[in-house]
């Protein structure tokens, strides 16, 4: 057997020399980079000639192998684990790839390009079926088919099933337009490709015990169908007839089959006689199922092959091994001539010379037929306690454990108390775990600080304890360092701080226990990255379906899948869900068995909360079901987690998927590399790309920085520029305010001045007027006082009436001319007055928009205050000598009223008697009076006045003559009104005389 290590090449040969098959063995591929970290293979397909296929690791990349050329290349790289392969397409330059993510991609091999991408899953694609045309293909999950046109890579039709029935497989047949699908229940239909009519369905068998279909093969002639399940039997069915013809059972090492393959023959017109059967112990067994015979196998316990594929030539086979290796075998070498008796209806199966260790190898064929059933049956199958043989040696060898503890013992222990003293956990748990203590491989990771991944680890995961903090951080950037996947995984401080808090003072053991966790207990976890892991997440489904029905239906009602009641528990390691001294105790049992008993731990708490779960139908609630405490029996989840591990079968149990537990190497850490190393380098160049840009960016705004400081600079240096220049501009500005204010203020000084002046003047001339006419009132009064002396001495001396009226027309006419003095006084008294309050009001207006300006321009000047006193003293002054005048006028009042009052004592006595003996003299004393007034306009007016008067006095005394005495006090009251305003008046016009050089002449013409 040749080995060819693949390496980081792209392209070569497949093997170096001309091969020898030998015992069977052409080629061994095993995929290895330049670290020696093994990858593992996933997917296999032939093409069309079979002499060329395809196969996919779970890093993404997917190579083609030209066995007739001896020629491999490296075609794609998806950045994906592939979960399916079609390579038998019209156009034979391009195949089909189904991805992690549920999408189907086709590419070209020969331009290594993308030519479409299909989309409409929603589960990962299990299978792909290509009709024999290669026009259209079938893609199959969990919960639906889709048919797909190749020529257009659209979506023809959609296949829907009822939640409760899951899809096994829909594929095409042979040489046919019929579609054959097979569902969970063990129904199997047919359909008419093109009108997708259904053709019949198979029936399914009533007796016997359920096989639960999970391979199905077919012969190249369509005709012949081989289907088996969880079960060592095998339904054989004539599609023709749709009839079940046989029921072949299997050696009892096989407990279920995995893989169906038909090995064609080139002489056998496409009813292939043989049959591949891939079973749990990875053994691939061919059988003739007319003869019933062991022809060969292929694998081994110790070299378990997972999948199978055979070419359509039937010349080679290529098995994909549980390393993750592919061995390539040739047919020829391993067959040998076939018998072709004729089928009986029961046979046993004889062991051939290929294996004498197959012997006794019975195969029984139930010749009953059973008819078609309406439904299917509700059987449970029934439980199998799968034990694996181990020698004495080996256990005791696997048993021992350093520091001198026995496993076994320990687990009695663990059995017998339930968990381990907590005095010695810790001891117990470096024991169990085998941890090396490489303190030179722990410190070349903590030499390389922190991770960049983990340097904002507090933002996303705050801790108050600063020490936990800094053991976390310190853990995972050691652990980014060992393997560039946990620099990327997020979930990754989830499942390290429990241990962190637990070895917080020793971070060797820490890092150490962590890394045997995630190489034991995580095992194919990070093959689908950065998406869960779907095969770990269906196999807790499959148990879970198998141990409890009732709660996975109800969950698969409510829409819950295993990313949200199985992935929650093992992201955290029940960290969430469980109590620090419950967890313990898990966890004690967990490193005291095989690295399954963690998934069987996530399927026993579930069903230990089943009560709980069945009565919640939100989506929200079974999320915070499994992000939270419950209250929970931790003794009997713990038994359940021990029941499902014995009584679990052996097709569907997490053991036959893990491999055993395996220690961390001593000296230097092993090579973790079970991850698809596309993404995570795409990633890593991502990450290290963006932080080259940060760094430019920093470096940038580093520049930035120093460009705007030395702007500021710029700037500052400007603004104190221009503040000085803003100084000196406000010092200019000041001075020529100032300047002008002191030119304003001279020139408010100068007019103030000339409004003092002016003033002034206006002042004096009133106090002048003023004292004019308070000595006119004063001769007035001495005037007043002389006439009514002269009247006591008038009516004293008897002066006879006719004189009495005589001298009444005659102060008259004084009165009267009086008043025109006094009126002409009084015009000029309030011309003044109007100058003055003229004056005064342009003064004021003059001073307040003085005053407006000066409050405007903020200065405040005393000669405001001197104008102000001024004007108070002149108003003061003002009120002063009107109160005087008006005093001086009451008292003229007073005094005229005593003299009307004497004029009407006199004037009723002696009217009469001596009016006639008075009138000549009165008027010749009248002429000669006005002829000696100096002015001749008022010597004229006087003599009109006593000419008048006398005239007046003579009529009135003929009147008065004529009255009757009836009459005469009646007149005589009116005449002593009218009489009374008369002699007001000439006592005014005498007023005006006594102020005339000639008032002594009247005054002697008096005496």
């Amino acid at each position: 057997m040749q080995v060819t290590d693949i390496g980081n090449k792209e392209e070569g040969k497949v093997w170096h020399r001309k091969p020898t098959p030998g015992k069977g063995y052409v080629l061994n591929q095993s995929f290895q980079d330049l670290l020696s970290r093994s990858l593992r293979f996933l997917h296999v397909a032939f093409d069309t000639t079979g002499d060329s296929f395809l196969a996919g690791d779970h890093h993404g990349n997917i190579y083609v192998f030209d066995i007739s050329r001896n020629r491999f290349r490296l075609v794609q790289k998806t950045g994906q684990a592939c979960t399916a392969l079609a390579f038998n397409l019209r156009r034979t330059t391009e195949f089909l790839v189904a991805l992690a993510d549920y999408s189907i991609k086709c590419f070209d091999k020969g331009r290594a390009q993308l030519v479409s991408w299909m989309r409409g899953h929603e589960g990962a694609v299990s299978s792909i079926s290509v009709h024999s045309s290669g026009r259209y293909a079938i893609t199959t999950s969990s919960d639906t088919a889709q048919l797909w046109d190749l020529d257009t890579f659209q979506r023809k039709r959609k296949l829907n099933i009822r939640q409760c029935v899951g899809i096994q497989r829909v594929f095409f047949l042979p040489l046919s337009n019929t579609i054959l699908s097979c569902f969970s229940d063990d129904s199997i239909f047919a359909w008419e490709s093109d009108t997708l009519f259904c053709k019949y369905q198979l029936p399914v068998p009533e007796s016997g015990p359920r096989i639960y279909y999970k391979a199905f093969a077919v012969t190249r002639d369509g005709k012949s169908l081989a289907a088996g399940g969880r079960s060592n039997l095998l339904h054989l069915w004539c599609l023709d007839s749709r009839q079940l013809v046989r029921v072949l059972q299997m050696p009892s090492q096989v407990r279920s089959v995995r893989q169906l393959e038909f090995l064609p023959d080139s002489f056998d017109g496409g009813a292939s006689q043989t049959l591949g059967v891939l079973s749990q112990d990875g053994v691939m067994r061919f059988i003739n199922i007319h003869t019933c015979k062991l022809l060969f196998h292929m694998g081994s316990h110790d070299d378990a092959i997972t999948a199978v594929t055979v070419s359509p030539n039937g010349r080679h086979v290529v098995a994909i091994m549980d390393n993750g290796s592919i061995n390539v075998y040739s047919t020829q070498s391993l067959t040998q001539e076939y018998n072709k008796p004729p089928a009986p209806r029961v046979a046993v199966v004889t062991g051939g010379e290929a294996d004498p260790d197959f012997s006794n190898l019975k195969v029984k064929v139930r010749s009953d037929v059973v008819q078609r059933p309406a439904k299917t049956s509700g059987r449970r199958t029934h439980t199998k306690v799968l034990r694996a043989p181990a020698g004495s040696m080996a256990e005791d060898k696997e048993n021992e454990l350093p520091a001198g503890l026995n496993k076994k013992r320990l687990v009695a222990l663990l059995k017998a108390f339930g968990e381990y003293p907590a005095k010695y956990r810790m001891f117990v748990w470096r024991s169990l775990l085998c941890l090396p203590e490489n303190h030179a491989a722990y410190s070349s990771l903590t030499d390389k600080g922190l991770h960049s991944a983990y340097l904002t680890l507090h933002e996303k995961y705050p801790i108050k304890s600063h020490k936990l903090q800094r053991g976390l951080q310190r853990v995972l950037s050691a652990l980014a360092h060992w393997a560039a996947i946990f620099g990327e995984t997020e979930y990754l401080p989830l499942v390290a701080f429990p241990f962190v808090k637990l070895f917080q003072n020793n971070p060797l053991l820490c890092f150490e226990v962590v890394a045997t966790v995630i190489v034991n207990w995580c095992q194919h976890w990070f093959e689908y990255f950065p998406n869960p892991p779907l095969n770990i997440l269906s196999m807790a489904e499959n148990v879970l379906a198998h141990h409890d029905k009732e709660l996975l239906q109800h969950l698969v009602d409510c829409g819950i899948t295993s990313q949200l009641y199985v992935w929650p528990l093992l992201e955290t390691l029940f960290s969430e869900v469980l109590t620090r001294d419950e967890w313990l105790r898990l966890f004690d049992n967990v490193f005291s068995n095989h690295p399954s008993f963690l998934i069987m731990a996530c399927v026993a708490y579930i069903t230990c909360c089943r009560e709980p779960l069945l009565l919640c139908s939100q989506k929200q609630d079974f999320e915070y079901f499994f992000h939270h405490r419950n209250n929970l029996d931790m003794g009997a989840m713990i038994k359940e987690a021990y029941r499902l591990m014995s009584s679990t079968p052996a097709d569907i149990h997490p053991r036959t998927m893990l491999s055993d537990f395996t220690p961390l190497s001593r000296g230097q850490y092993p090579v973790f590399n079970h991850y698809p190393e596309f993404i995570v380098e795409y990633q890593s160049q991502e990450r290290e790309r963006i932080r080259l840009q940060e760094m430019e960016y920093l470096r940038e705004r580093q520049i930035l920085a120093q460009e705007e400081e030395k702007l500021t600079q710029q700037r500052t240096k400007l603004a104190a520029m221009k503040r000085e220049l803003k100084v000196k501009e406000l010092q200019l500005l000041d001075a020529a305010r100032r300047r002008f204010l002191k030119h304003q203020q001279d020139l408010r000084a100068s007019q103030i001045q000339r409004l003092d002046q002016e003033i002034r003047r206006k002042m004096d001339l009133r106090e002048r007027e003023t004292a004019t006419a308070v000595q006119d009132l004063e001769v007035r009064q001495m005037e007043l006082e002389a006439q009514r002396k002269l009247l006591e001495q008038c009516s004293h001396h008897g002066i006879c009436q006719p004189m009495v009226l005589m001298w009444q027309y005659f102060h008259l006419a004084v009165q009267e001319n009086t008043k025109a003095i006094k009126s002409y006084v009084g015009t000029i008294f309030s011309s003044v007055s109007v100058h003055t309050h003229t004056d005064t009001n342009t003064l004021g207006q003059a001073l307040e928009e003085s005053l407006a300006e000066a409050c405007q321009l903020g200065l405040e000047s005393d000669w405001q205050q001197e104008v102000a006193e001024r004007l108070d003293q002149v108003d003061a002054e003002q009120e002063k000598k009107r109160q005087r005048l008006a005093e001086v006028h009451r008292q003229t009042l007073a005094q005229e009223d005593r003299l009307a009052d004497t004029l009407r004592d006199v004037a009723g006595r002696k009217v009469r008697n001596e009016q006639e003996c008075i009138w000549p003299q009165f008027s010749l004393h009248l002429v000669w009076t006005c002829k000696h007034i100096s002015s001749p306009t008022v010597s004229d007016h006087f003599l009109h006045l006593g000419f008048a008067a006398v005239k007046h006095v003579h009529v009135l005394c003929l009147g008065i003559l004529s009255v009757s005495l009836d009459r005469g006090r009646a007149q005589l009251d009116s005449s002593e009104r009218e009489l009374m305003k008369d002699i007001r008046e000439l006592r005014q016009k005498l007023a005006m005389i006594s102020a005339l050089p000639h008032w002594g002449l009247t005054a002697k013409l008096w005496s």
